[in-house]
């Protein structure tokens, strides 16, 4: 038998009385365990596969199916069902993660990022908009995608007062280099770089400390989002479902 510590990020029914749940776990990436009788389960054994609850697994393998044990809850984050924005957020953060995370790797920093980004949104300690920006550049880094946002690409200018940023590039210039279709890129003012060199550069324990204005949240929010969906390759309903509640 294996134990290991992990989130459920996705569960689904299988019969009548089982299921099947996706947790993410630091030593193996994405996994799929089979619940057998999930429907009779109740009180502390049943919150502990429950979706975003975070807990210690233990299972064993039968043939090609990893096959639960037992589980023991360490947190639930029973606070994102009380919001259908958090609880949308939520499940955007685990379809991307379920998209992106390798089987057997190590994701230590990411599983950390999750489960900050979950505390954060569940106590309220945090805008929605800006947990999302964090969640989505900081989770880009981590598996392989960060941007150059050290200088400009053209002169190594590092704090331009106005700049123009490519997602697509992943860089961005000066406004005095810059010389390709406006359209294309987006203009921002050195605060949106300041905020995307803190969400990048900074240590976990400093990640979420920090202050900026609605306006540059506006644009880090459209450039982190659009990053994301452009280097995966891929968009996900869950967030449109997200979006359509904020308007």
């Amino acid at each position: 038998m294996t134990t290991v510590k992990g989130i459920v990020i996705k569960e689904r029914t299988a019969g009548e009385q089982d299921k099947f749940i996706d947790i993410l776990t630091e030593e193996y990436g994405v996994i799929e365990l089979t619940v057998k009788g999930a429907k009779k389960v109740s009180g502390k054994s049943g919150s502990s596969v429950q979706l975003f609850a975070y807990s210690a697994f233990c299972y064993s393998q039968r043939r090609d199916y990893l096959i639960l044990n037992s589980a023991e809850p360490i947190r639930i984050f029973y606070g994102l069902r009380d919001s259908l924005t958090k609880i949308s957020l939520a499940s955007y953060f685990a379809d991307v993660l379920r998209f992106c995370i390798r089987p057997e790797t190590r994701n230590g920093d990411i599983m950390r990022l999750f489960l900050n980004t979950l505390h954060y949104l569940e106590k309220d300690l945090r805008d929605e908009k800006m947990l999302k920006a964090i969640f989505e550049l900081r989770l880009m880094s981590e598996i392989g995608f960060m941007p150059d946002i050290l200088a400009c690409r053209d002169c190594g200018l590092f704090e331009p007062s106005e700049l123009f940023f490519s997602v697509k590039e992943s860089c961005f210039y000066c406004k005095d280099c810059f010389h390709g279709n406006a359209d294309e890129w987006y203009k921002v003012k050195i605060s949106v770089l300041s905020a995307m060199r803190h969400i990048l550069l900074s240590d976990f324990d400093r990640l979420y400390n920090f202050r900026i204005s609605p306006e540059t949240m506006q644009k880090l929010s459209l450039i982190a989002e659009n990053y994301l969906i452009s280097h995966l390759e891929r968009n996900f309903r869950t967030l449109g479902f997200y979006k359509s509640l904020k308007l």
